[in-house]
């Protein structure tokens, strides 16, 4: 019976200790986890203007992914009106949570690169793929329409079919060098097809992957469209 009993306690203790080192465990290492988090997203955006960046994104260690947002890259938040969000950084924002929201009360983060060539605007957008969500980052040059780069990301499309988006270099190239705008000013976006009949505004699509192609077209068309009121303040004054 004491015997029992002292088993019954020293496995209480046991339990309890377990936990405490746990729980030890998971303190000591959530602030890798966070920086860890933190560049991985960082890198995502980078690849976007990778072309500007002074060696390959690859290179560049996880401190230096941090440095450079800290030193050549401003942030900060619009809503749909174009107006900005005071106290607010774009970092702050999870397009993934905006995107639950009704459009109109979305909040848009927007990155800027301090280039050699002057500033390069980074716009997120968030869509849906053929199996899951699908997102990314589109670059503008200073002219606010001439796209500067691109980098996509998703959840879960086919390898060697959707998952090209992310994973083929090539794609993304394609849009470097399109036009958001048409030359009445009318916001157009880029849209991706099985073939190509507007240079300016529209990019090849993958082979065997239409609904996800079909998919970075409506994300881009809806997603770009968000910041239209922010574009327009920017564009040149003819």
């Amino acid at each position: 019976m004491h015997s029992t009993g002292y088993i019954i306690k020293f496995t209480v203790i046991l339990t309890l200790i377990s936990g405490l080192i746990l729980s030890g465990m998971f303190y000591a290492t959530e602030p890798a986890a966070r920086k860890n988090e933190q560049v991985f997203a960082k890198r995502g955006i980078l690849t976007a203007i990778e072309p500007y960046l002074d060696k390959p994104l690859s290179q560049f260690s996880d401190d230096e992914v941090l440095d450079l947002f800290h030193t050549q890259m401003d942030q900060f938040v619009v809503n749909t009106k174009g107006e900005v969000l005071k106290d607010l950084k774009a970092d702050d924002i999870s397009i993934e949570a905006e995107f639950k929201k009704p459009a109109e009360a979305r909040r848009l983060p927007v990155y800027v690169y301090k280039s050699k060539e002057g500033p390069i605007t980074i716009l997120s957008v968030y869509g849906n793929g053929l199996w899951d969500k699908i997102w990314g980052y589109i670059a503008l040059k200073p002219d606010y329409n001439t796209i500067a780069g691109a980098a996509f990301d998703h959840k879960g499309e086919t390898p060697g079919l959707g998952a090209e988006i992310k994973d083929n270099p090539a794609f993304r190239k394609r849009f470097i060098g399109k036009k958001i705008f048409d030359d009445a000013g009318r916001l157009v976006s880029v849209h991706v097809k099985k073939k190509v009949t507007d240079p300016a505004h529209e990019v090849d699509g993958i082979t065997g992957a239409t609904l996800t192609s079909d998919g970075v077209s409506d994300m881009l068309v809806h997603g770009i469209g968000l910041y239209e009121a922010f574009l327009k303040n920017k564009l040149p004054k003819s």
